[in-house]
């Protein structure tokens, strides 16, 4: 049964509705548009909001959209013909309003509708008594062989074992017919070889040398190494611990100061862009400038509407070309359905290409999916908490060695050039060498921002050594920067791997206790498909794990080690489609000033190149 169809445009004006209960569906109406329609992930026909399931089809010649919804619970095998029967039939009685684009007519479509709708359940019932047919051969991977492969070339009975199958035949008095005299010699012979070969491994045992006496249990010497020092020599090897009588001496690199001060600049990638996949298909390059009369012939003359068909060589390629760009490939398989179903029933004008007119769709769904849905301001916000006298709290993960250690530095700095003080938490109690790397860190920093220059100590380090819980090391940091008017804390986690169950609940475990304001994964811009595993289960783990009912998951994306890539800038787009999530920071190099923000036409350009 369906409790919600209704027909709207793309502009939101609502042509007719049916609605068979009360309950208001506009939440989930409204969260398709945003999260489906809007952000160019139109592939698959079927969203999921709540208890409902909504079905949709596009028409992209009058630009409407057809919504059926119903319980999540019914499973209804008619909706996809119900969708397109009524979509047809809601063309073809109301084309000429359609094409004059007359939305406010009264549009009487509840004949039509009931109609439509009995036929479907009828043929779903009819379709429920059919038996299930069984597969014929064209179906079966042997009519897919050829007559080469079923050949038998000269050398193969070489390679092949031949195995006797002997066949017992029952006969007709019940008793089973006996073996032939020629099998019992077989039998009898193979008999003979396994004899001879057990009484050839009994005589070889004895010619075997006694085992020797065990040895006495020696006990291991340490051994002494040249130069390697003594007990007394402890205090001056140990560096776990800062120590005060050591001065400061590194030397700051005053030319990095000042340079991030602000917003973060956006990225910059270098691309020619061209499309060479399409530039045969350059006839007409001047006609859009061209104006007056050559453009009004160009709107009366147009050719066919676009189709699954003339659209699917240029998709394959495409596809190709974003595989062959990193990304990954469930990702780019689901971009181009979703192009796909945008553009089928379009109607191109008379100097349009499919070529040309699939690429700069494509190109568009790029660059809206990279653009995020909301603005992440960071210095907003962390003002804002200054304001209410709280510490702002952000929290990086990932997998082991993508740079959260080094990219939590880079951000730090740009903290520093903004005048806010910052805490890093060392979270990281497990990695060897954790603790000493932000040690180092700080210390670097503490001499680009020194404490006469801004009046009060810039930088500090919360640590609490290795072997502890992360959860609660990070608990008394945010807490001593609330009671030391700290403005921002970094909370560095160890890394681990999306599998790894234990260190998934126990990152669950310092989200859902510590309740960060942001929640950051970094990961690589050299991974393909495995960014997509990555995320989905970090996604998944952070809200399995979570005692909340609201749990609070991935909110941003840090893209590291993107200097390495040249123009292979597809881990970008698959980490923002799986997620949804903006790319908050994007590493370029080593230093602290290498931190950008991504900029989606730059990314897009490089990848479309």
């Amino acid at each position: 049964m369906l409790d919600l169809f209704s027909i709207f445009s793309k502009g939101g004006i609502v042509l007719w509705c049916f609605q068979s209960t009360s309950e208001i569906f506009s939440p989930s109406v409204n969260a398709l548009i945003r999260s489906v329609i809007l952000q160019e992930r139109s592939g698959n026909n079927t969203f999921n909001h709540n208890a409902l399931t909504l079905q949709y089809k596009l028409d992209n010649e009058f630009e409407l959209v057809f919504v059926v919804a119903y319980q999540r619970i019914l499973q209804l095998s008619y909706v996809d013909k119900f969708l397109n029967d009524v979509h047809l039939e809601f063309r073809d009685k109301y084309k000429n309003e359609l094409q004059t684009g007359r939305y406010n007519s009264d549009y009487e479509f509840k004949m039509c509708f009931d109609k439509v709708l009995k036929e479907c359940e009828n043929w779903a019932k009819s379709q429920a008594k059919i038996p299930k047919q069984m597969r014929t051969f064209e179906d079966s991977q042997k009519s897919k062989k050829t007559v080469a492969s079923m050949i038998e070339r000269k050398g193969d009975e070489k390679n092949k074992k031949s195995v006797k199958i002997v066949e017992s035949k029952n006969l007709s008095n019940g008793k089973l017919e006996e073996p032939s005299e020629q099998e019992d010699d077989v039998i009898a012979a193979n008999r003979a070889k396994l004899a001879q070969k057990l009484a050839s491994k009994n005589k070889k045992e004895p010619k075997k040398s006694p085992k020797s006496p065990k040895a006495v249990d020696r006990v291991k010497k340490p051994r002494v190494w040249e130069l390697g020092g003594g007990s007394r020599d402890l205090p001056t090897l140990e560096y776990t611990t800062d120590k005060d009588a050591v001065p400061n001496d590194i030397m700051p690199d005053t030319q990095l100061v000042g340079q991030m001060t602000g917003a973060i600049k956006d990225l910059e990638v270098e691309s020619d862009y061209s499309s060479s996949d399409d530039d045969v298909d350059n006839t007409q390059p001047t006609a859009k400038k061209s104006g007056g009369m050559f453009s009004l012939f160009k709107g009366l003359v147009g050719s066919k509407a676009l189709s699954e068909e003339t659209m699917r060589p240029v998709l394959d390629k495409l596809r190709d070309h974003l595989i062959g760009k990193n990304v990954a490939a469930d990702i780019a398989n689901k971009l181009c359905d979703s192009v796909a179903t945008k553009l089928e029933g379009k109607v191109l004008g008379t100097f349009e290409t499919v070529a040309k007119t699939v690429r700069a769709t494509l190109t568009e769904s790029l660059v809206q999916i990279l653009s995020p849905k909301r603005r992440v301001d960071i210095l907003r916000d962390c003002m804002h908490a200054k304001q209410e006298g709280r510490p702002y709290v952000m929290t990086f993960c990932g997998v082991n060695g993508v740079g959260k250690s080094t990219n939590l530095a880079k951000i730090c700095f740009w903290l520093l050039e903004n005048d806010l003080s910052v805490l890093i938490a060392a979270c990281d109690t497990f990695r060897a060498g954790a603790v000493e790397q932000l040690r180092t860190h700080v210390r670097r920093l503490d001499a680009l921002h020194p404490m006469q220059a801004h009046g009060r100590r810039m930088v500090h380090l919360y640590e609490k050594g290795y072997g502890k819980d992360a959860a609660g090391i990070a608990m008394e940091a945010i807490r001593y920067a609330a009671d030391s008017k700290i403005d921002v804390v970094l909370v560095d986690t160890a890394g681990r791997m999306q599998d790894n169950e234990p260190l998934m609940r126990a990152l669950a475990k310092l989200i859902t206790v510590n309740q960060p304001d942001l929640v950051l994964f970094v990961g690589e811009a050299l991974v393909g498909n495995e960014a997509v595993d990555q995320l989905v289960k970090f996604n998944q783990a952070l809200a399995d794990h979570s005692a909340t009912n609201d749990p609070h998951v991935i909110d941003g994306i840090v893209l590291t080690k993107f200097d390495t890539i040249d123009d292979k800038v597809g881990a970008a787009i698959s980490m923002t489609y799986i997620t949804g999530q903006p790319i908050v920071f994007v590493g370029t190099g080593q230093t602290y000033t290498d931190l950008k923000a991504l900029n989606p036409d730059a990314v897009v350009r490089a990848l479309m190149k």
